[in-house]
């Protein structure tokens, strides 16, 4: 089986009405039509995490992951190192994250960002995860804090890359991965396409980052894991190999950087057939 992997999103912030999927069991089902086989489901803070976990314990395909996102820090700015370690001890957690910087949106934070960011990696050296790495706008700072803090000793995932090759490179050599979502289908998506071509294809990952960022052709709507594949062939084309070999690719290098087997999830395809997807709907 060709398993093909949503490497990070947010299935508890789907809205679950409209035209999108009804609920999660729904939301994983139309992946699964869609090829999509496993999902890492990501929570910004320990408060969300606890929803995220209800809400995915049915599905054993869905991993996931909890951290303390830059843009989330006032809600959970008294966030303490046990309350995190705590939500990290449980089953199917396999990363820290989301975590790292962010001064497109909030530079007036910056030396809380610095602060939970360094905190947050060496947590991920004390239970040794990998770490999930938001970044934007914040090339310098990010990569000199991944060094100072040895975030190397635990590797991880650049999600959602949208910086420039520079960044990539030095990113690769503290031998982490890096995630392409939804933004390298945009028109103005060429420098992520850039870093695209030049990422080797064992340090690839792709994701939606649902519920935002819908590729082309499904702009404007919610995202959903379902879409993961516009973004899978998408890359493909730009890799020159065919969707299935990558989507093979790219699911061995979450296994390898997450430590973990995919197995055949247990939950049954459904038949699908709402805005454009019909077009992503034949086999890998």
């Amino acid at each position: 089986m060709t398993f093909l992997v949503d490497s990070h999103c947010h299935l508890a912030s789907l809205s679950y009405a409209g035209k999108g999927p009804q609920n999660i069991a729904d939301a994983v089902n139309r992946a699964h039509a869609c090829g999509v086989s496993h999902f890492l489901c990501v929570a910004c803070t320990p408060a969300e995490y606890k929803e995220m976990k209800d809400l995915t314990a049915p599905f054993t395909e869905v991993y996931k992951a909890c951290g303390v996102h830059p843009l989330n820090l006032e809600e959970a700015k008294n966030w303490s190192e046990d309350e995190l370690k705590d939500c990290l001890k449980d089953k199917g957690i396999v990363g820290v994250g989301e975590t790292g910087l962010d001064y497109h949106y909030a530079l007036e934070t910056r030396k809380e960002q610095l602060d939970s960011f360094a905190r947050q990696i060496a947590i991920a050296n004390e239970v040794k995860l990998p770490l999930i790495i938001h970044a934007r706008e914040a090339h310098a700072d990010t990569v000199s804090l991944m060094k100072s803090e040895n975030a190397r000793d635990v590797g991880g995932v650049m999600h959602c890359f949208c910086d420039e090759i520079s960044m990539a490179r030095e990113c690769l050599d503290l031998g982490f991965y890096i995630s392409f979502s939804g933004i390298a289908t945009f028109k103005a998506g060429e420098n992520v396409r850039e870093v695209l071509r030049y990422v080797p294809l064992d340090r690839m990952l792709v994701e939606t980052d649902c519920p935002y960022l819908a590729p082309v052709p499904v702009r404007g709507v919610e995202n959903e894991p379902a879409f993961v594949r516009y973004t899978l062939e998408c890359a493909a084309d730009i890799k020159g190999v065919k969707a299935r070999d990558l989507a093979s690719i790219t699911s061995k290098n979450f296994e390898d950087l997450f430590n973990v087997k995919l197995s055949e999830p247990v939950t049954k395809q459904a038949e699908i057939s709402s805005y454009k997807i019909e077009k992503i709907m034949r086999p890998l």
